[in-house]
């Protein structure tokens, strides 16, 4: 929908892609669909559920085993972006370096995105 030839519309980093295909067998689901939806401080959350189809509307990127399906309504905010997975001391979780957004909450887990 909002493609560029010959570009993903997000780029997986070899963690998420290994952390993803985890998931995948795990919950023996197609992958991963991300979107966006209204809330949080900022104004948008991001969404990640399992799938056991694949939309022929998303976007579909894979990598290394792992399959990301984007939602229609979310591929012009998440285009460029990077998807990568860091574990730390006190957390670990899947990291969007987004360059459509603007502003984040404090506690980031809500953003606000070029209008």
């Amino acid at each position: 929908m909002f493609s560029i030839p010959g570009k993903q519309a997000v780029s997986i980093t070899p963690a998420a892609a290994k952390q993803i295909a985890r998931l995948m067998t795990k919950q023996n689901s197609a992958g991963l669909r991300i979107g966006v939806k209204k809330g949080g401080c900022a104004g948008m959350e991001y969404t990640m559920d399992y799938v056991s189809d694949v939309n022929p509307m998303d976007e579909t990127v894979e990598q290394d085993g792992a399959r990301v399906m984007i939602a229609p309504m979310a591929q012009m905010f998440l285009f460029g972006t990077e998807i990568d997975y860091e574990t730390s001391l006190l957390e670990s979780g899947f990291k969007f370096r987004n360059p459509n957004v603007v502003d984040a909450c404090g506690c980031g887990e809500s953003v606000k995105f070029r209008e």
